[in-house]
């Protein structure tokens, strides 16, 4: 779920460095296990019709960059300014980043008006993905024998038949939505709507940029993510990404304590206690014993998790970064819940009371 390569000359002029005098910043590598959120190359970037009833934002004096003295919070290209000022019944359209303009904040209505995603148990379709590197984890711990299938994504899948995914066994999708404190995934909002539109339970995740106050990046995310009934919990993304202008790296306390504030934010603005997701060598760093009552996701795409994360509880395992589906062009991640049908149904129940 990591965000894509930049090239490092192009941002030279622009992008000041984020590194601490501290004896603790030094460069964080890349983590060793890939997927493909992890955009190799400069891919083109699909337009998002992000619709009438997200369109209704601030006139554009309004709108506020993030303060100069801190790093921008998008790790990757850095999309085109637009002027954000559609009338209430427009379609408004993100543009494809270019490298040489600084991001305008996306201000979108504080609580969007949503509709509640449809109750009751829905139907749990059977796994019909493809792999384009498949991993034998052993036959006792093969994810594909799981019971409950699905996947995450982001602009890098561009648009996606979600219906045709849904019949594929994509029975939930975690949507990247922010990152940062002042960047849009710019298919957040359609994919947000397609898929529920499809029944599929969704929730949206956030790329945590550690050059940025945990304060402000909850208030990104609230901002742009709709408090709505039966999403699935929001999730942190936690992380290393050698590919990011910010080097920073921080103490485990320090890690620990930035999470802990933004987890906070969201639980009581949403209701629902966020879920981590993080690496294996991210989490051998920081992430150890800790956190023991939050409900983990975890990135395996080797070994099974029991191996990779021994003693930790898990939620939800990502198992391929090189998933083939009907419904999505090119790879995309794959994704098991930890439990049986009844229980996913169970757990669903007990978020939505």
């Amino acid at each position: 779920m990591r965000l894509s390569a930049a090239t490092a000359i192009l941002f030279a002029g622009l992008i000041s460095g984020c590194s601490s005098s501290s004896s603790l910043d030094t460069i964080a590598p890349p983590s060793r296990e890939t997927t493909s959120s992890v955009a190799m190359s400069a891919a083109p970037v699909p337009a998002a019709n992000v619709g009438a009833r997200v369109a209704q934002m601030t006139p554009p004096q309004n709108v506020q960059s993030a303060p100069p003295q801190e790093m921008l919070a998008w790790a990757g290209p850095v999309p085109e300014p637009e002027a954000f000022a559609p009338a209430a019944n427009t379609t408004t359209t993100l543009a494809a980043p270019v490298p040489d303009a600084r991001p305008v904040a996306f201000v979108a209505p504080e609580n969007p008006v949503t509709q509640a995603m449809p109750q009751g148990r829905s139907r749990i379709y059977g796994h019909r993905f493809r792999d384009a590197k498949p991993i034998n984890f052993g036959r006792a711990k093969n994810p594909r024998k799981m019971a409950v299938h699905g996947v995450d994504v982001s602009r890098w899948q561009a648009d996606i038949d979600w219906a045709r995914l849904r019949t594929q066994g994509a029975n939930f999708a975690f949507i990247k939505a922010t990152d940062g404190g002042d960047h849009l995934d710019p298919m957040f909002k359609k994919n947000w709507r397609a898929a529920k539109a499809a029944g599929i339970r969704r929730g949206a995740y956030h790329f945590f940029y550690w050059c940025r106050t945990a304060g402000e990046q909850a208030d990104w995310f609230i901002r742009n993510v709709p408090r709505e009934p039966g999403a699935l919990p929001p999730v942190i993304d936690v992380e290393y990404n050698g590919e990011s202008s910010c080097k920073r790296r921080l103490s485990p306390e320090r890690v620990r304590e930035k999470m802990q504030v933004f987890m906070d934010k969201l639980e009581a603005h949403y209701g629902q206690r966020p879920i981590i997701y993080t690496a294996p060598d991210f989490y051998a760093d920081n992430l150890q014993g800790a956190f023991k009552n939050y409900p983990f996701w975890l990135r395996a795409v080797a070994q099974h998790p029991s191996i990779v994360y021994p003693n930790r509880k898990w939620l939800f395992w990502q198992y391929s970064g090189s998933g083939l589906s009907q419904g999505v062009d090119g790879k995309i991640d794959l994704n098991v819940f930890h439990g049986s049908e009844d229980q996913w149904h169970d757990w669903l129940e007990a978020r939505a009371n």
